[in-house]
């Protein structure tokens, strides 16, 4: 569960073996699990997620998600060091554990499918994200046809247009709105006679 199973510990830290990752191919990314971790956001709740690393001997972690997952990453790795210090000074680890897991390694993956991280030319997920409304377009297309009406797809993407763009392209839609380009005054005029036509 992301950072809330590093913050949980216990059974939620485990390690994965070929049977733990056989049959996922074809289900999506998130089957490894996700949640949004307040905890650890606060210092206690990073230096109780160093203490169950610690005990494991966890030092690099590979970290996939978007911009809070990887700051969260980049603060941790940062404050690493104290962390271990901490945890000495009120004798959960020894000195010893401090010298030995003195540097954590991360390796930070962007998932998102919003596609709007830059440097990345396609973020984990986008991909899968066009193909499942492109699925969605093609299997409400006859409906709209047969009921001769005009269907309105919303789509996620945060403040990111990609997603609307990419799958208004690859389906022909009419009509696209995103939001990098607001709409003209007067759109609604506009978009009827297009639609019309």
């Amino acid at each position: 569960q992301g950072y809330q199973g590093m913050v949980d510990g216990g059974d939620n830290i485990v390690e994965v073996s070929w049977e733990s990752v056989s049959s996922i191919l074809q289900v999506g990314g998130t089957v490894i699990g996700s949640a949004r971790c307040k905890s650890f956001r606060t210092r206690e709740g990073r230096l109780q997620a160093a203490f169950n690393l610690v005990q494991r001997g966890i030092t690099n972690l590979c970290v996939i998600g978007g911009d809070g997952s990887l700051t969260g990453a980049n603060l941790f790795r940062e404050e690493w060091s104290g962390l271990l210090e901490e945890l000495a000074q009120k004798g959960k680890i020894d000195a010893e554990a401090v010298k030995k897991y003195a540097y954590l390694n991360i390796v930070g993956m962007v998932g998102s499918i919003d596609n709007d991280f830059c440097g990345t030319d396609m973020t984990i997920g986008t991909d899968s994200a066009l193909h499942r409304i492109i699925e969605v377009v093609d299997a409400i297309m006859t409906t709209a046809q047969s009921h001769q009406r005009t269907f309105v797809l919303e789509v996620m993407g945060r403040h990111c247009g990609y997603l609307a763009l990419v799958s208004a392209l690859a389906c022909g839609a009419d009509w696209v709105f995103i939001p990098e380009y607001q709409p003209e005054e007067g759109w609604e005029d506009t978009m009827c006679v297009k639609l019309s036509e």
